[in-house]
């Protein structure tokens, strides 16, 4: 294979993120045969914001778009041919000319519970101390328990664990499906009923990202695509498009698929410290994920009032 026919994927380069690219890697090894040898994929790292600003939440420094704008500012250039992302970190809006159409099978979106005190929220002792840099967690944990305290934690997941060991928050969240993919799952203390915390939009999906006129990298990733797992993101990310969803806002979502064709979707959008909480839930067809996703946006946002948007962002 020449150099100009190798493909380039652009990714962070934390341990989960290089374990994303090199799953792609794969599938495209095992989809086409020109890229079976390992050197006819090239794993780009690209260090973003997000991965050097570690002492202060997401919400504060701009958003979840802090993980994604170095690697797309990279594909816009021509200097990758495709990115990988964790569907969770990804803007409702992307810049001009980029798309994300193809999506890898889904892994388990639930989130995982850590903690020395039990295998649930219930166990812990009032006023326990959990870490999580997650408005959509934090929200969630103080609707179940008031009484806990909340402080923000960030770093990779061994950081986050070994400051628990350590002794200096009670408990944590992390997303099961990077635990299962970095061969940690046996690390987790309990995986929490999505009727308890409600995961993330798209969390456990691996999106795809390219420029949306490049029509060799679309047939590429048109073999190691996923359909349904593309339409329950899909679903989710036009809820929260509705929604207009931010690392500042408390938003959560989750699609799923059943018989006949069927879709059922569930939203909750909250305050931050659990004092208000709204909640969603509708079927339909999983042809029309965006319809059902735009459906549960209005919704909530009509349950919500039109108050709510001011008392998140406090203005």
């Amino acid at each position: 294979m020449t150099s100009k026919a190798k493909f380039r994927l652009g990714t962070r380069g934390s341990p989960l993120a290089l374990t994303q690219a090199r799953e792609v890697r794969r599938r495209l090894g095992e989809a086409h045969g020109a890229f079976a040898e390992e050197d006819a994929v090239e794993i780009v790292v690209i260090k973003t914001t997000g991965d050097r600003v570690q002492d202060r939440a997401l919400a504060e420094i701009g958003g979840k778009g802090l993980f994604t704008k170095e690697i797309e500012e990279a594909l816009i250039a021509g200097e990758i041919d495709a990115a990988v992302h964790s569907m969770k970190d990804v803007p409702t809006w992307l810049p001009d000319g980029l798309v994300v159409d193809h999506v890898l099978p889904r892994e388990d979106p639930r989130d995982a519970f850590f903690s020395p005190h039990g295998d649930s929220l219930a166990a812990l002792p009032a006023d326990a101390l959990v870490g999580t840099s997650s408005l959509r967690r934090q929200a969630q944990v103080l609707i179940a328990r008031p009484d806990l305290r909340v402080e923000p934690i960030r770093g990779n997941v061994d950081t986050r664990l070994r400051k628990l060991a350590e002794g200096r928050f009670d408990a944590t969240l992390l997303a099961v499906a990077g635990l299962k993919r970095l061969g940690l799952a046996d690390k987790i203390t309990a995986a929490m009923s999505t009727e308890e915390m409600l995961p993330a939009v798209a969390q456990g999906a691996i999106g795809l990202e390219m420029r949306a006129d490049d029509d060799r990298t679309r047939g590429l990733l048109d073999a190691i695509s996923c359909v349904d797992s593309g339409r329950r993101v899909v679903a989710e990310r036009a809820f929260l498009t509705i929604m207009e969803g931010s690392c500042r806002t408390p938003i959560a979502g989750l699609a799923e698929l059943g018989d006949n064709d069927s879709l059922r979707l569930r939203g909750l959008v909250a305050l931050p410290d659990g004092s208000a909480v709204y909640k969603a839930d509708i079927m339909g067809s999983a042809k029309d994920a965006a319809g059902l996703g735009e459906a549960l946006g209005q919704e909530l946002r009509k349950a919500a009032g039109p108050d709510f948007h001011d008392a998140v962002t406090g203005h």
